[in-house]
């Protein structure tokens, strides 16, 4: 759906390089690509094998990067982050990648996701001495690291790796190398690529494509990448435990054309459109899907059910971001602006409407009002995941349970409170067969705490007060 209304937001995309003589460009085309991660800040820092420089501002890749800036960001080596920033967390002290310089070298931090012990930590090391500069989690990492009791730079890494708790997607950059690290239940995609003789890692496959970049390998759970000039090693600093993905990646964070764990994002939403069709078998004479993330769910639908996809939404492509506030009054502003009915496919039609997920119900309410004042005569509500009921705490801005419309309503008071003539949520059985990350000799989890409230690692008392990425 809309992410900047709706208020289900990932948090984060990060991008790196090494080894390529136009990194910091490379980089930015890598972070445009990722762009639907995160709109608020991004940053880009570059290596020349001597020392570290960085830009970073609040805004869009487009708008924080000049030409000049990206060539004055010179080296072989870079990693850029976009972000979206939960409440507190904004400001430009927080955007990413995070950069600090020691007597003995400088470090550069990227990361995608949320440590859930990051306020137990952060405690230990004030009492330690330690002095933080952001809110954000992030900076955690940097302390540790630097307080290892360890020779080697590797191993304070992975020592300070092995201290975190959440979901993280890190890449860690000093003058001689480049490290990617993944967390041990493998919460957030993570790809590695080549380009010529240099190598690439982003959040997801799309970027590849877009800098021309091959494809090589996932980043494992428990991983830790280390890339330098004589090409790349790899160590497990943990062990790979629990597996779980995010399933609304599949859902809805992902881009369409990217694969996540071998899984082609597109292929996967047609297919819960399809299950939609076996679990929600409904007479209409149109279907439609909210853009972005819901058009591939409402095309599976269609071919599922025999019913006809039509554009019966229309996305102003063109809108600023001015309308992006907290208060529900924008909100509903908001949708309007971003959205138009097309009076010619939905007048006099009986639609189905689908879309990814109800979070708040107030963007599925005025999609409904603004189909049904444009002529249609029923509106069905087909979502492509269950009920989100309980808090994320591992990098999406849902934190409290309050704020969740379905946590507190059954599905028929929803229906009622949307103003559809129907609602149907797919189960969480369906939404795991229709992905396809069903076990194959191997562990392919998901995480479902935000449908279940069963969350696959220990949520602290004061998660939710820590700001992500």
């Amino acid at each position: 759906m809309l992410a900047e209304i709706k208020g289900l937001n990932e948090e984060c995309g990060i991008f790196g390089v090494w080894g390529h003589e136009d990194a910091a460009q490379i980089t930015y085309y890598g972070l445009h690509s990722l762009q639907h991660r995160g709109q608020e800040g991004t940053g880009i820092v570059s290596t020349d094998g001597e020392s570290l420089k960085g830009v970073k501002g609040e805004g869009l890749v487009a708008e924080v990067f000049s030409s000049d800036a990206i060539k004055d960001l010179k080296g072989k080596a870079a990693i850029g982050h976009v972000r979206y920033a939960t409440a507190g967390g904004s400001g430009y002290e927080n955007v990413q990648p995070l950069l600090f310089h020691f007597q003995s070298g400088s470090l550069a931090l990227a990361h995608n996701g949320n440590l859930v012990n990051a306020t137990q930590l952060k405690g230990q090391l004030e009492g330690q001495g330690s002095i933080f500069q952001t809110s954000s989690d992030t900076e955690v990492l940097a302390h540790l690291i630097r307080r290892g009791g360890f020779s080697s730079f590797k191993d304070r890494v992975k020592n300070a790796l092995s201290m975190l708790k959440g979901a993280y997607a890190f890449l860690i950059m000093t003058e001689s190398e480049l490290m990617v690290a993944l967390d041990p239940n493998g919460m957030r995609p993570l790809s590695l690529g080549k380009l010529g003789d240099a190598y690439v890692v982003a959040s997801e496959t799309c970027a590849f494509d877009v800098v021309g970049a091959e494809f090589i390998r996932d980043v494992m759970p428990g991983e830790l990448l280390i890339i330098d000039d004589n090409g790349f090693t790899s160590e497990m600093y943990s062990v790979a435990s629990n597996i779980a993905m995010c399933t609304m990646e599949y859902v809805y964070f992902s881009r369409p054309d990217s694969d996540i764990n071998g899984i082609n994002v597109h292929k996967a939403r047609k297919n819960l459109g399809k299950q939609l069709a076996i679990e929600a078998p409904i007479e209409a004479d149109v279907v439609t899907g909210v853009p972005d993330s819901s058009i591939s769910v409402a095309i599976g639908y269609a071919e599922a059910s025999g019913i006809p996809y039509e554009l019966g939404l229309i996305k102003n492509r063109y809108v600023g971001r001015t309308f992006i506030q907290p208060s529900q009054a924008l909100r509903e502003q908001g949708v309007k602006m971003k959205l138009s009915p097309v009076r010619g496919v939905v007048e006099g039609k009986r639609v189905i409407m689908v879309d990814d997920s109800i979070v708040r119900g107030t963007t599925s309410k005025r999609i409904v009002t603004m189909l049904k004042d444009a002529g249609a005569t029923e509106v069905h509500v087909l979502i492509s995941s269950p009920p989100i009921k309980n808090p994320c705490f591992y990098g999406i801005d849902t934190s409290t349970k309050e704020e969740l419309i379905a946590s507190k309503h059954s599905v028929e008071e929803l229906r009622e409170l949307i103003g559809a003539d129907s609602l149907t949520f797919l189960s969480v059985e369906g939404m795991i067969e229709a992905i396809g990350r069903k076990d194959e000799g191997e562990n392919r989890g998901h995480c479902l705490a935000c449908f279940t409230g069963k969350y696959p690692t220990d949520i602290y008392p004061t998660t939710k007060e820590t700001s992500t990425c």
